[in-house]
């Protein structure tokens, strides 16, 4: 399996994983976001988990700010959106997807010269 292919399955079980817990909050409480928040941080090992995940997409979004100037990525922000939208595990591989396009496209093929 080529690695862009990978990013992209690793995407989807990004979105699907999450989601199939969410719809069965939402179905039952609606869209209750202070409850949501609530539930979250409602125990030591869950505050844990969640100040863990909030601080790793922390650290990924300076990261892309840094590593998408050094690679010239120019929608790099989109990573931005998606993890404040969805989660860390969308944005983590579908940034890791467009750094590979972005990095593919500039690499000269075998046997050209300069």
């Amino acid at each position: 399996m080529e690695r862009k292919h990978l990013y992209i399955v690793l995407a989807i079980l990004g979105f699907v994983l999450p989601w199939m817990h969410y719809v069965g909050f939402i179905q039952i409480n609606g869209l209750n976001i202070p409850l949501f928040i609530a539930n979250i941080f409602a125990n030591g090992p869950a505050t844990g988990f969640a100040a863990d995940v909030l601080w790793a997409t922390l650290v990924f979004w300076i990261w892309t700010y840094f590593d998408s100037k050094e690679n010239n990525l120019p929608n790099w922000w989109v990573s931005l959106v998606l993890g404040a939208c969805v989660g860390l595990s969308v944005a983590l591989p579908i940034y890791l997807l467009m750094r590979e396009q972005a990095l593919s496209a500039t690499k000269a093929p075998i046997g050209a010269t300069n």
